[in-house]
């Protein structure tokens, strides 16, 4: 291993543990336990709940008139060219999105659609869509300390011989597995399509991260079991939850849709298994130091880290949100209004009965909706008598993972190379394959 000053050491070690402080280390703070990225947008979120819906609006609409001008605008590879210039479908997304801000802030139009339990949900002040600006702002801003300064290069060689024949994913993926395990899964979406337009992910490998890896926080697990009331059961449902995680990972890479998925880069360069091999008298740490060290040397701009990181929140401003907004909102018109998700829940009746699930009827509702909202089922089967179907639901709404009005809506927003339909199915196999897990589990615990 060659040598390297004590500044380059610094410059790897330093922002690097700042960067896991900040994104990955759970910490009581303010009597709650969160991140410290999401307890400083919390803490924003509170500063700006008079305006934030005011400067979503404003954002809203930018990206809107942005799209609909660059529709007209030879395509090149300048950043405000990649940020307006979409395909048409996602130009009528932005338009939908800044449509419905206004119909919400000045609740004008269809009740349906600015209701409290709709888009009223998403664009409140201490809403979805207003949070998501003030944990864009402080993520984007600080997300290259992860990314800049050598510690993806780092885990990435050291994990390599694990994440590649179990989950068919670099090593670095596993930093971005960790952030959302333990941090957020909003923010384990973004690194991961941050990575992917920079070319270090496959579209294969972008599509099983985003979709299989950026899993909800612990943090927000706690308030799933409270709302069902088995907040003594925290530890057998976070260990369920962890073992349908690994369970899904190492399957769902192996199947379609995801296995279907190019080996390509977002510039067309093939997967190159070569590259992850280590050099001749090198193992695992001391190559695992050199890629880190080799990256941090090549990062001293402090101007570059600071373009990078507001280049980061734009992107996100004007890529996610409208999605976020567009699509949340009318999954959560067809979950309020319809018998949409009911209806499509019903199949599921059987499967219930099957496993002796009791209060099958009521429990088949919640099958489906988490793909409007992760917390519906729960909300839904607050009601259910039985302590096993209330295990049972607020489980299965944290492994099936792809809801609209998070998660689904920031993978539709991002580049990552996954569809609507392929949402839909990932959602579904998602829910039948861990359907055994739970169930077994539930019965052993009731």
């Amino acid at each position: 291993m060659k040598k390297f000053s004590l500044f380059t050491w610094l410059l790897f070690l330093l922002p690097s543990i700042a960067g896991v402080i900040l994104f990955m280390i759970p910490l009581p703070i303010g009597g709650e336990v969160k991140i410290p990225i999401a307890w400083f947008a919390s803490l924003l979120s509170g500063v700006l709940e008079p305006i934030v819906h005011w400067v979503a609006l404003i954002t809203l609409f930018i990206a809107a008139i942005g799209s609909l001008v660059f529709l007209f605008i030879p395509k090149n590879n300048s950043f405000i060219n990649n940020l307006f210039k979409v395909s048409i479908f996602w130009t009528i997304t932005r338009v939908v999105g800044a449509v419905f801000s206004v119909l919400i802030i000045f609740q004008i139009g269809p009740e349906v659609i600015w209701s409290e339990n709709t888009g009223g949900l998403l664009l409140a002040p201490d809403g979805l869509v207003s949070f998501l600006f003030t944990i864009f702002l402080f993520a984007g801003l600080l997300l290259p300390l992860l990314l800049n300064f050598g510690l993806l290069e780092f885990f990435g060689t050291m994990m390599v011989k694990i994440m590649r024949p179990l989950f068919k994913l670099p090593g670095r993926s596993a930093v971005d597995a960790l952030t959302s395990w333990v941090g957020d899964g909003t923010i384990g979406v973004l690194l991961t399509s941050r990575q992917y337009e920079e070319g270090y992910y496959t579209k294969k490998e972008a599509a099983i991260i985003g979709s299989t890896f950026s899993v909800v926080s612990i943090t927000f697990c706690i308030v799933v079991l409270e709302q069902v009331g088995l907040e003594k059961y925290f530890a057998p449902y976070y260990l369920t939850v962890l073992l349908c995680g690994v369970v899904l990972a190492f399957i769902m890479p192996r199947i379609y849709p995801l296995a279907g998925k190019e080996e390509v880069h977002i510039d067309g360069r093939p997967l190159d298994l070569e590259a992850e091999k280590y050099p001749e008298n090198y193992n695992a740490l001391t190559h695992g130091l050199e890629n880190a060290l080799n990256t941090a040397n090549k990062n001293r701009s402090v101007k570059r880290f600071f373009s990078d990181g507001i280049k980061n929140v734009i992107d996100m401003y004007i890529g996610v949100a409208p999605v976020v907004l567009a699509f949340g909102t009318i999954a959560l018109m067809l979950a309020e209004y319809t018998p949409f998700f009911t209806i499509l829940g019903k199949p599921f009746e059987p499967l219930l009965l099957l496993f002796g699930i009791p209060e099958a009827a009521a429990a088949a509702q919640t099958m489906v909706v988490g793909f409007a909202d992760m917390f519906l089922p729960t909300i839904l089967g607050a009601s259910i008598e039985s302590e096993l179907t209330r295990f049972f639901i607020a489980t299965m709404s944290v492994t099936q993972l792809i809801y609209m009005s998070e998660v689904g809506g920031l993978l539709l927003g991002s580049k990552i190379p996954v569809n609507f339909k392929d949402l839909i199915v990932i959602f579904l196999l998602r829910t039948l394959i861990s359907f055994p897990i739970i169930a077994v589990v539930a019965h052993l615990l009731f």
